[in-house]
């Protein structure tokens, strides 16, 4: 298999996935640590900064969970899914509900200049980056059985 044959890497059963989820991952976690910079230092910028990569993190999350759900139907075939993979599953999907609420509030925050609770919000993104760290665990303890060799 050639790694520079696009038509390779773009129908592979689950190469989607696996190089979509690196996308919400990054920038959520880089949204966090500009939130709290910009908490810590009182900076505008560096909170605009944050708001942004949180959106762009949100919105990278829905092809993600597409993506997922069709590695399990082209290499499971659409069967029952039970064990680690519906951790996984289940984890993906809280995770992404998670980043989703947090953009909300932080839209919220913007739209009304009111900022939501700052020590609830950051420890919900703490929170959330844990949940994220053990998705992405499970899904690569995954991608470890399903690789060839």
């Amino acid at each position: 298999m050639n790694p520079f044959d696009l038509k390779s890497a773009l129908l592979a059963k689950h190469a989607q996935h696996v190089v979509m989820i690196h996308f919400p991952i990054a920038l959520f976690i880089v949204s966090v640590a500009f939130d709290g910079l910009a908490q810590w230092k009182k900076n505008a910028a560096l909170a605009a900064a944050a708001y942004y990569n949180l959106t762009a993190a949100a919105v990278s999350v829905l092809p993600t969970l597409v993506t997922g759900a069709l590695a399990w139907q082209w290499q499971l075939e659409g069967k029952a899914i039970r064990g680690t993979l519906r951790l996984h599953i289940i984890l993906a999907v809280l995770s992404s509900v998670l980043i989703w609420l947090i953009w909300w509030f932080q839209f919220r925050g913007r739209r009304s200049r009111q900022p939501t609770e700052t020590p609830l919000r950051l420890s919900l993104e703490f929170a959330t980056v844990v949940l994220i760290t053990l998705t992405g665990h499970l899904g690569g303890f995954l991608s470890g059985i399903n690789s060839p060799g």
